[in-house]
């Protein structure tokens, strides 16, 4: 496995593609959740920080948010809840869904009566449950970005191996046709053999960078 500053890079993990809502309503408290893609800490107090202006008037803005591939960083706040009982069973949620690099807000208007810490933990917790019904989730997956090289005669031949595997590709067309294409790391050289079978060694591979790339689940 690839290492980046002496750390092993992990072949894929759980992330969020876009913002995702939801709001629920206990004993006339609203609890509106807002659950956001970010990749750094300061990425997510900007989040936290304009959720506060818009909702000025609320009661609470309660966070957390969870950084890095292994989940390595997390971060939440009660905002004047009892301790415990907003920002850590939010941040429960994120991790127990095995999302990395992503922050949650729940921003509460206190509708008079008091809930109890077993309650605002129901609360908290159930309005980013409420909000992660409607996300869209990928995988971020370690992979290989290869160009291959070949004739018009190898031309289709590749595109029925790329079709089989499921492999999305960009081609471009000159004298010659070159496909771009990512694969997960682990599948990389299985696919260099086949490109070299299939052409009977006439592609030309070449491998341009090591990065992640985002599959839909």
């Amino acid at each position: 496995m690839e290492k980046e500053n002496g750390i092993k890079k992990v072949p894929e993990y759980r992330v969020l593609l876009k913002e995702c809502n939801g709001e629920i309503e206990e004993k006339k408290s609203r609890f509106i959740c807002a659950v956001r893609p970010v990749h750094s800490e300061k990425e997510a107090a900007e989040f936290i920080e304009a959720t506060k202006k818009r909702y000025w008037d609320a009661s609470h803005t309660c966070s957390a948010f969870v950084l890095g591939s292994r989940q390595e960083v997390t971060r939440c706040s009660d905002d004047g809840e009892p301790g415990g009982t907003a920002g850590r069973p939010m941040l429960e949620v994120l991790l127990g869904e095995g999302l990395c690099d992503v922050a949650a807000v729940v921003t509460r208007y206190f509708g008079g009566t008091l809930l109890g810490t077993g309650g605002l933990v129901r609360a908290y917790s159930g309005a980013v449950k409420e909000a992660l019904k409607s996300a869209e989730r990928g995988m971020m997956r370690f992979g290989v970005k290869l160009r291959i090289g070949t004739d018009y005669n190898g031309v289709g031949k590749l595109q029925h191996l790329f079709g089989k595997s499921g492999t999305a590709f960009e081609a471009e067309y000159g004298e010659a046709v070159r496909f771009v294409l990512t694969v997960p790391a682990g599948e990389a050289d299985v696919l260099k053999k086949e490109i070299t079978e299939t052409t009977n060694g006439k592609a030309v591979i070449e491998e341009l960078e090591k990065i992640y790339f985002i599959d839909k689940e």
